[in-house]
């Protein structure tokens, strides 16, 4: 856990990882469209960075194989959020850093993840480099496969 006096980053439940990714990631939906296939499985593991105490960011690294990468331990990052009115300061920089240090311990040599159009420039901040064609997610929009090697 990286903490501050008013400032931490630390592992978090699916539960807690839902109230971010729902006003973020599926504003006006209902809390059922936040779950994600395998945010229960063992392997799965969800952060938060919190603010006062109060949860404004968090991400979700799933176990999970992309047959554009050839690495063989890859993981997925899913369900990225920071709120709004936390956006543009720096905290989706520090929780993608902390996760990516967790799989680094774990030696995962490969992180991938769906990136939605407008945060593509965000991922190659963070050194991810684009994989193939976008595809379109339903009811979502544009996203290209994005990884790095760590």
């Amino acid at each position: 856990m990286l903490e501050n006096s008013n400032y931490r980053i630390g592992l978090i439940t699916a539960k807690e990882a839902w109230s971010i990714r729902q006003p973020v990631l599926r504003e006006g939906k209902p809390i059922e469209a936040c779950i994600f296939d395998g945010d229960d499985f063992e392997t799965t593991f969800h952060i938060g960075l919190f603010v006062d105490n109060t949860l404004i960011a968090v991400a979700t690294f799933m176990k999970n194989s992309n047959s554009l990468f050839l690495e063989k331990k890859q993981f997925q990052l899913r369900g990225m959020a920071v709120l709004k009115e936390f956006q543009g300061k720096g905290y989706g920089n520090d929780i993608l850093k902390f996760g990516e240090s967790l799989l680094i311990k774990q030696g995962v040599k490969m992180i991938w993840c769906n990136a939605r159009k407008i945060a593509v420039n965000f991922y190659q901040k963070n050194n991810y480099t684009i994989k193939g064609d976008s595809f379109i997610i339903p009811e979502i929009g544009i996203h290209y496969v994005m990884g790095k090697t760590l």
